[in-house]
C-alpha cells in the first residue's frame, strides 16, 4: 500500500486551518451570489458605522471573514498561515481563538470609536433634515453608484452607507503577538533589503498605521485604527494572561 503524502493544510495547526477554509470558501461564495443573484454579500455581512441604517450587530462578527478583493484577502491569508501557525503551536488552538477573536472586537472598538469622532465632526455642520435625508435615501444612492455633490452630505453618506470588511484587525493583533513571543528573531521581507528583528518589525508598522490613521490619508479606502485596535487589544490580552499565568511564553532567538 502507498501511504499519501502529507499536503500543504495537513501541516497546520487545527484552528489556523480552519479559518483559511472559512476565509476562502465565504469568498468563493461571495463571488457566486453576486454572479448568480446579483447580491454583493459584502454590503450584508460588512460593518456598518452603528448609527447607521444597514448596521446589525451580527456583522460584528461576519465582516472578519469578508473581503474586498483577491488580493485583500491573500494578503491577509497569507500573515495568518505565516505568523499563525507559530502562535497557535505556542499557545495552542483555544487560546489561539480567543486571542484571534478579542483583536478582532478590539479592531471594531477602536475603529468604531474614530469614527464616531468623525461623524460627530461632520454632522456638526449640518441639520437635521440633511442628515435624516442621508439615513432615508443615502443606501439606495451608493447602491446606484451615486452620492450627493454637497461635501459635506456626500462625506457623511459614504460614511454611513460603506461598509468595512476583511480580518485586518485581528491580523494585526497576530503580528503584535509574534514580536511578543519571538521579539529578537528576524524576518526578511521583500519590501525590506535586510533582516529585520520582529519587535523592531511590529513597532515600525504600528507607528506607520498611526500616522497614516492620524493623517487620515486620502483615497486609500484601509482602517488604519481598526489594526491599531487588534494591536492595542492584543498587547492589553497578553499582559493580562502575563500576570494570571506563570508560564513565560517569550522566546529568545
Amino acid at each position: 500500500m502507498i501511504g499519501r503524502r502529507n499536503s500543504f493544510m495537513d501541516n497546520l495547526p487545527q484552528a489556523v486551518k480552519g479559518l483559511l477554509i472559512i476565509n476562502i470558501a465565504v469568498f468563493v461564495i461571495s463571488i457566486i451570489v453576486e454572479a448568480t443573484m446579483n447580491i454583493d454579500l459584502g454590503r450584508v455581512l460588512g460593518l456598518y458605522f452603528y448609527k447607521s441604517d444597514l448596521f446589525r450587530p451580527y456583522q460584528i462578527i461576519t465582516h472578519m471573514f469578508m473581503h474586498g478583493s483577491l488580493m485583500h484577502l491573500v494578503f491577509n491569508m497569507y500573515a495568518l498561515w505565516m505568523f499563525g501557525q507559530v502562535i497557535e503551536r505556542v499557545w495552542g488552538a483555544k487560546k489561539f481563538l480567543i486571542y484571534y477573536f478579542v483583536t478582532g472586537f478590539g479592531a471594531v472598538v477602536l475603529h468604531t470609536f474614530v469614527n464616531y469622532l468623525q461623524y460627530q465632526s461632520i454632522v456638526a455642520g449640518m441639520s437635521n433634515e440633511s442628515v435624516q435625508m442621508v439615513l432615508n435615501e443615502g443606501a439606495k444612492l451608493i447602491s446606484h453608484n451615486q452620492n450627493w455633490t454637497d461635501p459635506d452630505v456626500g462625506a457623511l453618506n459614504l460614511f454611513m452607507h460603506i461598509p468595512t470588511v476583511g480580518a485586518s484587525g485581528a491580523v494585526f493583533g497576530l503580528l503584535l503577538a509574534f514580536g511578543m513571543l519571538f521579539p529578537n528573531i528576524e524576518l526578511q521581507l521583500m519590501f525590506i533589503p535586510i533582516p529585520i528583528k520582529a519587535k523592531y518589525f511590529v513597532m515600525g508598522y504600528g507607528a506607520l498605521e498611526l500616522y497614516m490613521g492620524v493623517q487620515n490619508a486620502a483615497g486609500d479606502n484601509i482602517a488604519h485604527f481598526a489594526h491599531l485596535g487588534g494591536m492595542l487589544f492584543g498587547f492589553i490580552l497578553i499582559k493580562i494572561w502575563d500576570k494570571t499565568n506563570k508560564n513565560n511564553y517569550y522566546q529568545e532567538f
